[in-house]
């Protein structure tokens, strides 16, 4: 095997071998799917959290730890982790197209010479992936926010998709195709934040915590100032993702929707439900963004190795 790579996988010219860019891209999908196995209850919580209390309704969760000692109690272990084939066909979607869309636009902005783009061109090519990655996984995420919702619906009022092809499959023939792609605006919106946010305050956090004289660059130093990082990012994309949540699981009442648009929704959420609310989930999010990307960094890593081993080495 070794011997017939192309002079792309390394070798022939004496460079070194390294994967394609569609198995690292393959790879990166196939690693958030697995490190979402594991955040799946979270994210459950954090759509629950951000639909409680809608409509000027009484909050039916006091707490992210209310809401998931209740969702246990009522729905069982198998209930914390609905919607998780919507979840595993997120990341594959999102997560790929993301990963491949930044790949490419960093290669093609940097120098002939090897030099990087400076911090506002990365920031720019992060929230361009971002956005073009959320734009293509906005199916799997209303898919996502429908399936995690159903539970706290009366029987007679749920969807009862049964996985996420078959939410995706009803959602077309009783809704239309482009209510696939409803709230792809926010989504996408969100997508910009959190990457942008994330590159931003990852750097400065991480260039922080060094002039402390607290911290050498290694991995305690990388896990603080990402755990910074996501604090700010929570911070700075759950209004947007509490417009996008809310939208893509409202119905249409008497032949109108419930939000005009993601400008309604946080409009209404103020005048109801208070300014706070804005933030609703922001426990599980924050809970979840921080193990989602050590483990997938961790999967990822396995995954390069064992390429490495099979396909590269000798």
């Amino acid at each position: 095997m070794a011997a017939t790579a192309s002079p792309a996988a390394g070798g022939m010219d004496g460079e070194p071998r390294t994967s394609p860019k569609s198995v690292k891209f393959l790879f990166g999908g196939l690693a958030g799917m697995g490190a979402t196995v594991f955040v799946q209850p979270l994210d459950l919580v954090k759509n629950r959290m951000q639909l409680s209390g809608e409509g000027a309704k009484t909050r039916e969760y006091k707490t992210s730890f209310h809401a998931l000692t209740s969702i246990l109690k009522a729905e069982g272990l198998r209930g914390i982790y609905t919607g998780l084939s919507a979840g595993l066909l997120r990341q594959a979607t999102y997560t790929t197209t993301r990963l491949g869309i930044y790949t490419v636009l960093f290669e093609r902005l940097t120098g002939a010479d090897g030099t990087p783009p400076g911090f506002l061109l990365k920031a720019l090519i992060g929230m361009t992936a971002g956005a073009t990655g959320a734009f293509v996984g906005t199916p799997a995420e209303v898919a996502l926010i429908r399936m995690t919702a159903d539970g706290r619906l009366p029987a007679d009022q749920r969807r009862g998709y049964k996985n996420v092809f078959n939410a995706l499959i009803r959602i077309t023939q009783e809704e239309g195709v482009p209510t696939l792609w409803r709230g792809c605006i926010p989504t996408m919106a969100r997508g910009g934040v959190v990457n942008a946010a994330q590159l931003a305050s990852y750097s400065q956090s991480k260039q922080f915590l060094l002039d402390s004289g607290y911290f050498s660059d290694n991995i305690l130093c990388h896990f603080c100032a990402s755990m910074i990082s996501g604090l700010v990012t929570t911070a700075a994309s759950m209004p947007v993702d509490i417009a996008k949540t809310r939208i893509q699981n409202m119905r249409m009442i008497d032949g109108k929707p419930e939000y005009k648009n993601g400008l309604d929704v946080l409009f209404k959420v103020v005048r109801y439900e208070g300014f706070f609310s804005l933030w609703k989930g922001f426990t599980p999010y924050y809970a979840r963004l921080g193990p989602h990307t050590v483990l997938t960094f961790i999967f990822l890593e396995q995954m390069n190795k064992a390429y490495k081993r099979l396909f590269l080495s000798g």
